[in-house]
């Protein structure tokens, strides 16, 4: 190879640092508890200061280490209460707003959106930001779901792209280059200063369609994904990425890792194939069965119905070529199964990864109803929408492609609204079940 060529090789595959100021993102809130993390210009200290008051930080003061990241968790604070921070280091200065659950047996309503695949090839920064980034702020949302593909690690980002992702990520410091440059996009920058988020990463996060105990990458690709977004994990569990967020008395919320444990996508279906592992499945079973709040919702980074991925199935739908069938619908409908004997009767589950919109109702038996709510792409190639598999008795209430998505729910006493819009946040279409 010429001296030349492999030069230029060299440059498309070595991360280039992303210039950006003060990045900040408040995630995972609870009624008394906000998980913030920054990333400042330099490492050092970070000055603090939260308004109203709350006991967060002795003195005010963070200290960012390596990479001029911190994370942080602040307590003390009050439920279904506005807070608002200033954050001070390097010369530059952010302010920003979250809110925090209501307390848990209260019945205040929640507005929240959710979408995903963010930044594909083709579909990269820009210096205004991404417009459906910037339509989902416009709504205030109470918090955001990122539905997984929060970056596109196994993509390049050409010209006339903003500069920085021009390779794939191959390396620790590489996945973290990918976060730090989608990060730092105008547009999310200020969805993350008006709203709090709570994300989970899926395949393009690390590779595409990786299974997680099989892939050499998935490691350091979950290392990156918790050192840029902050994950509230169970005490002794730093690493786990499935958790619950309770939102007042009327929504629980249940973040599924559908990456971390799951068998290899080209194993048969049937009943030793896993998409969550024992230890997450039984957690499931256990929060979802448990929970008091009126509506459970599950996020899913690919759809309970429509199927993705060639030849092998990536999402929980099956898929038969040749003969040979995949997916996961057997775990699937044992999981849907065991949560109606323990008295579940009705499911939300929010998903996206498709690249198109659907509103779905699923009857697979008596006494059960789950609504599946598919929204996306944010800012990757918008694809038509495509038939659920057959075996769960599926009422399609809308479906919409060729352009971005993003879904909202809202929840009150008088029940669950879903919307979909397009990336210039036109409504597409509204769902309402009743309490």
């Amino acid at each position: 190879m010429t001296g030349p060529v492999l030069g230029l090789l060299l440059v498309l595959l070595a991360p280039t640092p992303v210039a950006a100021g003060l990045l900040v993102t408040v995630g995972d809130v609870t009624a008394s508890t906000a998980r913030l993390w920054v990333e400042a210009p330099v490492p050092g200290p970070v000055d603090l200061r939260l308004e109203p008051a709350a006991p967060a930080v002795g003195g005010g003061r963070l200290i960012a280490g390596e990479g001029g990241r911190a994370h942080v968790t602040l307590g003390g604070l009050e439920p279904g209460r506005r807070y608002r921070y200033r954050l001070r280091a390097g010369g530059s200065t952010v302010e920003g707003t979250f809110l925090t659950a209501p307390a848990p047996d209260a019945p205040a309503p929640v507005r929240l959106a959710w979408s995903g695949d963010l930044g594909a090839r083709g579909h990269c920064r820009t210096p205004q930001g991404w417009r459906a980034v910037d339509a989902i702020a416009e709504r205030r949302p109470d918090l955001v779901l990122l539905v997984g593909d929060t970056i596109y690690a196994d993509h390049v980002c050409h010209p006339p792209a903003v500069p920085g992702a021009a390779f794939v990520a191959t390396t620790l410091e590489g996945f973290r280059a990918r976060h730090r440059y989608n990060r730092a996009d105008p547009a999310v920058q200020r969805l993350l200063r008006r709203t709090s988020v709570s994300a989970i990463w899926d395949d393009h996060d690390v590779r595409n369609n990786f299974a997680g105990p099989s892939e050499p990458l998935a490691a350091i690709g979950r290392q990156a994904f918790l050192d840029y977004w902050p994950v509230a994990a169970p005490p002794g569990e730093v690493g786990r990425l499935y958790r619950s967020l309770r939102w007042g008395g009327l929504l629980e919320i249940f973040v599924l890792d559908t990456r971390g444990y799951r068998s290899p996508n080209w194993r048969p279906d049937g009943p030793d194939k896993t998409m969550l592992g024992e230890a997450q499945r039984r957690w499931l079973l256990d929060a979802v069965a448990g929970s008091t709040a009126r509506w459970k919702v599950l996020v899913s980074s690919v759809p309970l119905s429509i199927p993705k991925g060639w030849p092998f199935a990536d999402s929980w739908a099956g898929r038969s070529v040749l003969g040979w069938v995949t997916g996961f619908a057997s775990e699937r409908d044992t999981i849907l199964r065991a949560l109606q004997e323990r008295g579940v009767d009705r499911l939300v589950v929010l998903a996206a990864d498709v690249h198109f919109g659907a509103f779905m109702t699923h009857r697979p038996w008596a006494g059960l109803v789950v609504h599946e709510l598919v929204a996306g792409p944010l800012a990757a190639r918008a694809k038509s929408p495509e038939p659920p598999a057959a075996g769960l008795g599926t009422q399609v209430h809308l479906a919409h492609g060729g352009t971005p998505t993003f879904g909202e729910l809202s929840v009150d006493r008088d029940g669950l609204t879903a919307r979909l819009f397009d990336g210039n946040g036109r409504v597409l279409g509204t769902t309402t079940w009743p309490p």
